[in-house]
């Protein structure tokens, strides 16, 4: 099955050891031994071809070399992870993840008109996020056609304390929650106080701006995609560089993205949109 001379065999591992004790981090629906075993997978997320010998994981993932051993046996044998002469690289199986996910989650044609006719209205990306727990997820993107532009991955997990965004997806948040989500922000998010009071503009004014918060030199502006109920399922979003996005500019953009967000939110798209808390 293996031609990775530190690949797992069935002899390295106990298999009669049963990991159920609960992470720290985890609920109690979590094992830590699942936990575990993502937070493995995550470390193939990042963008990078290059293969993860068992020595990259245990040092990324901070487990003991056994557990490592353990759970990359698993992996392998379900398909997720494949062994090669240069390591641990993703596994077969997991396109047929990757194509449940993307039947799962793929827009209706007429939303992804909608994402389109933005892009071709101001020549600037079109993201579509979502929040998951401290986090908020791109689930669709249009880019711009401009050489200099940004771009993040479809599935990117970003910070949810700064970017237009993120401040869109908490514009119905409880004050107890946002401090909540805040706990542990990183280095440039904005101070509590800051986003706070970001927020009550987003509710007073329809939409959110953001200028260099998660990334020097990029701003974006936001637009809430509702529900039928009134949630705030989405963040329709602009983001490009900073210097195309000019304060005289501002109310254009937010324009655009609020009908628009509007037309999406009367196409009816709520599910796989709600939330996840």
């Amino acid at each position: 099955m293996s031609e990775n001379p530190e690949s797992v065999n069935a002899e390295s591992v106990n298999e009669s050891v049963v990991d159920l004790e609960v992470d720290e981090r985890a609920t109690h629906q979590t094992v830590r031994s699942v936990t575990r075993a993502l937070d493995i997978m995550g470390q193939f997320t990042d963008g990078s071809t290059r293969a993860r010998s068992i020595a990259d994981i245990v040092e990324a993932s901070g487990l003991a070399k056994t557990t490592v051993i353990r759970l990359l046996y698993t992996l392998e044998s379900e398909g997720l992870l494949a062994s090669t002469s240069r390591g641990y690289i993703p596994g077969p199986s997991l396109w047929r993840w990757a194509r449940a996910a993307n039947q799962a989650w793929e827009l209706p044609p007429q939303a992804r008109a909608v994402m389109k006719q933005l892009v071709e209205r101001e020549k600037e990306t079109v993201n579509l996020f979502i929040r998951r727990g401290r986090t908020r997820i791109c689930v669709a993107q249009e880019e711009s056609p401009l050489p200099l532009r940004h771009v993040v991955h479809i599935g990117d997990q970003l910070p949810l304390v700064s970017g237009a965004s993120s401040k869109v997806l908490l514009s119905q948040v409880s004050a107890d929650n946002v401090q909540h989500v805040y706990v542990g922000a990183h280095a440039s998010a904005p101070p509590l106080d800051v986003l706070v009071a970001d927020l009550e503009m987003v509710r007073a004014q329809g939409f959110a701006v953001s200028h260099g918060e998660r990334e020097e030199g990029i701003s974006a502006v936001g637009a809430p995609v509702r529900a039928e109920s009134g949630e705030v399922v989405a963040a329709l979003t602009y983001s490009g560089p900073t210097l195309r996005f000019p304060e005289e500019r501002i109310p254009g953009l937010a324009n655009a993205l609020m009908a628009a967000a509007a037309t999406l939110s009367t196409l009816g798209i709520d599910h796989p949109l709600r939330s996840i808390n």
